[in-house]
């Protein structure tokens, strides 16, 4: 995925016949600005789109650059290769062990800055839409799971099988399960089985499942259609909708209320509402 107004990643383009120490040090995740949309692609297909450190190290970055950007009003995330995400980065999680201390420390501080990546992703102020064209494995689920939106291709198949090499997924179990009815979750966590695209989507893993090679056109679709409304609106949905859902029932109207009457002071809650009863297009001041 190339397109002309690619943020510069300060890597040159590659020819079809580049060596193999260029593709190595080709950066971890490209950032792309298609209007007010950023397409974030994973691109280490050689390792599968690992969650490695240069790959959660580029994703801190690039989720901080974005939160801060008022010219972005969405993401879309999506992946080059085969696989979309296969999770932690094993070679580099094992290589530890030799640690004093077994690799304590590191998987501690692994499994926290991974955790740290998907928080950020939930708390952007834009949505989040996966695009994914392959394979999903492990904390690579948790990244699908944590994005607001998913689109997927037929293609795409999903699974968490920690547990066939003595792992229990239990970070990516935290995102699953607050997407995936906890039977389904669970049925994922204990067996390790595949998931097919359409099944992912049954149990709500995913919204969509579309043909082959169009996930991305489609994801960036739909993030258009998002980003053609108040970019404060949806800033505030965003973050609402994730406060309430841990919240008590009672204590979730109580919130939502508040939300709702700050919502109603913005300057574009008002225009949208005249632009309704005047029969006319709103203009979004995104205040």
């Amino acid at each position: 995925m190339v397109s002309s107004s690619r943020k510069d990643t300060g890597v040159p383009a590659k020819s079809a016949r580049a060596p193999a120490p260029a593709l190595r040090n080709a950066p971890a995740l490209l950032r792309e600005a298609r209007d007010s949309i950023a397409l974030l692609t994973m691109n280490r297909s050689e390792q599968r789109n690992t969650l490695s450190e240069s790959m959660l190290a580029s994703f801190a970055e690039a989720l901080a650059d974005i939160a801060a950007d008022r010219t972005v009003r969405a993401v879309v995330l999506a992946a080059n290769g085969p696989v979309f995400c296969a999770g932690h980065d094993l070679k580099e999680l094992t290589a530890r062990r030799s640690d004093g201390d077994g690799g304590r420390r590191y998987f501690q501080q692994t499994m926290e800055r991974c955790s740290d990546v998907m928080q950020a992703i939930v708390a952007l102020p834009q949505p989040v839409i996966a695009a994914v064209q392959g394979l999903v494995t492990a904390a690579g689920c948790q990244l699908v799971a944590s994005c607001d939106l998913a689109i997927a291709s037929k293609k795409a198949k999903f699974c968490t099988p920690g547990v066939n090499i003595g792992l229990f997924c239990s970070t990516p179990m935290v995102a699953l399960s607050r997407n995936v009815a906890t039977k389904h979750a669970m049925e994922m966590l204990l067996t390790g089985d595949m998931v097919s695209a359409e099944d992912a989507q049954r149990i709500g893993l995913i919204n969509r499942v579309v043909e082959p090679g169009s996930e991305s056109d489609a994801a960036l679709a739909l993030a258009q259609k998002i980003a053609e409304k108040s970019a404060l609106t949806v800033k505030i949905g965003k973050e609402a909708f994730y406060r309430q859902r841990e919240m008590p029932l009672a204590e979730g109207y109580r919130y939502a209320s508040q939300v709702m009457t700050e919502n109603m002071m913005a300057r574009d809650a008002e225009e949208g509402i005249c632009a309704v009863l005047d029969k006319r297009a709103p203009h979004w001041e995104d205040r």
